[in-house]
């Protein structure tokens, strides 16, 4: 399942999110439907989410591109990974990319930052949030990569490499 193939299967059916992204996760590449949070410097949401039966599903977080503080650490990363989340897609910082890098778990944001977040129980979620170019909406399917993000409709029929 590698984004470029699926570009070339299925081109001006999918979104291509804007290459502002990092890969922080062991995980490189992941997919599955997609939940959404919308939430500024506060990751409150964020555990009670990832905290709940992942399913395979991507979170996307619309973290307002916020540099200023992490909105995932190794704690809240290691917790989506055993509810059984996919990954994470962060619009946002997260910090603890050491420990991160070494779990099976898919992450991507903007950046690091060692600052935690503030928790004030503040944020919104399964809404329709739009950043780097596409619109990221709840019940849709998300697809990344090192090569980047892609975004259908509708779930994709794709082939898993050989282990």
């Amino acid at each position: 399942m590698k984004t470029a193939d699926l570009y070339d299967q299925y081109g001006e059916q999918l979104q291509v999110a804007a290459p502002e992204f990092k890969d922080y996760g062991g995980r490189r590449g992941f997919h599955g439907e997609i939940t959404t949070l919308k939430l500024f410097e506060d990751n409150s949401l964020m555990r009670e989410t990832l905290g709940q039966r992942g399913d395979a599903r991507v979170l996307v977080v619309d973290g307002g591109g916020s540099l200023r503080c992490a909105l995932l650490g190794d704690q809240l990363a290691r917790l989506g990974m055993d509810s059984g989340w996919s990954g994470i897609i962060i619009y946002g910082c997260i910090r603890d990319a050491e420990e991160i890098a070494a779990m099976d778990f898919g992450v991507k944001a903007l950046n690091t930052n060692p600052t935690k977040s503030v928790k004030r129980g503040e944020g919104q979620k399964d809404i329709s949030v739009r950043f780097a170019g596409v619109r990221f909406t709840p019940g849709e399917y998300a697809y990344a990569d090192t090569d980047g993000i892609v975004l259908s409709e509708t779930k994709l029929n794709i082939t898993e490499p050989a282990a």
